[in-house]
């Protein structure tokens, strides 16, 4: 069969439902084994899936596969068409609801938590593949680019806004609004500054600063903490949420963040405003070709609701 003739034949739902796994699994090996399907067998369906579209898709490694620019692009729309396929086998044809899947990355946010648990209760799905990446910034671009998450949530401000522009643009990815917020300080309730109804800076003088680790990239530019140049005599890097907290209890350490905290997830850790003359601009990235899932919106609609919940108003 000639390309064109293959072009002329049309791309079936089979080829996209494989397109879309070897795309999770990073393997056309382990989508195979996934979908229970001879790996020659899917090797082949991803050849022919390309001599259709006349396109190259996936980039071919020893350590696996990628997703070239328009295979990213060409993964956005498979995502949809199956998805309203599904949705119809279920309203006309009384096929039970299919597996939800998505994959989110984000700093170390507990709204981004508490909206998770929101979407995984809210699903109503009896089998479901979430994943939620509590990551370093580069870590989280890394993610999204290379679609192992749908989508990432980060921050910036005045100071890294350019830099974190930049990169986003250079990988094919858009960074929406959902939120700005006024800069806190997290502390223990056990903190003498918990009683106060602002903080300084001066008052930080001598307390710990907490931050979260950002590995070989840990430019100042990816921090997740604003004031990140600033000098502090005591400085410790932590890599988890956990960590961080336990820290703020038994050191009366600090860490700079929204103020947006739940106290169902950390009720021993309270937030106070800080004087400051900043603003923490919250935001969800994904790829601008590529639109979200509706399991991907469901998840955005959660975070919108925990954070109006604060107080907050929201972007967008």
């Amino acid at each position: 069969m000639t390309q064109a003739s293959r072009r002329s034949s049309g791309v079936t739902l089979q080829h996209l439902r494989y397109f879309i796994e070897v795309a999770a699994e990073g393997s056309i090996s382990a989508a195979a084994d996934v979908l229970y399907v001879a790996q020659p067998t899917m090797s082949a369906a991803m050849k022919d899936l390309e001599a259709r579209v006349g396109r190259v898709l996936l980039t071919r490694s020893a350590r696996g596969v990628g997703l070239t620019d328009e295979g990213a692009e060409f993964l956005g729309y498979a995502r949809q068409v199956v998805e309203q396929v599904e949705l119809l086998e279920q309203r006309y044809l009384g096929r039970p609801p299919s597996r939800r899947l998505l994959g989110v990355s984000t700093q170390h946010y507990s709204f981004a938590v508490d909206a998770f648990v929101r979407m995984v209760k809210a699903s109503g799905a009896d089998e479901y593949e979430f994943a939620l990446r509590e990551s370093r910034t580069w870590d989280i671009i890394e993610d999204v680019r290379t679609l192992r998450s749908e989508l990432g949530i980060l921050y910036r401000n005045d100071f890294n806004r350019n830099v974190i522009d930049r990169l986003l643009r250079d990988c094919g990815l858009v960074f929406h609004p959902l939120f700005a917020a006024a800069p806190h300080i997290f502390i223990s309730r056990r903190n003498p500054l918990a009683a106060r109804g602002r903080a300084t800076l001066a008052d930080l003088v001598g307390l710990p600063r907490l931050t979260f680790d950002q590995g070989t990239n840990n430019s100042f530019y990816f921090s997740e903490e604003i004031l990140s140049t600033l000098s502090s005599a005591r400085e410790i890097r932590v890599s988890d949420r956990a960590t961080i907290f336990n820290l703020m209890i038994g050191l009366d350490g600090y860490t700079i963040s929204t103020g947006i905290i739940s106290d169902q997830l950390d009720p021993e850790i309270v937030a106070i405003p800080l004087d400051v003359d900043d603003r923490i601009e919250i935001g969800w990235i994904g790829h601008a070709a590529i639109p979200l899932t509706d399991q991907a919106q469901r998840y955005l609609a959660e975070v919108r609701a925990v954070v109006a919940g604060f107080g907050v108003e929201v972007l967008g």
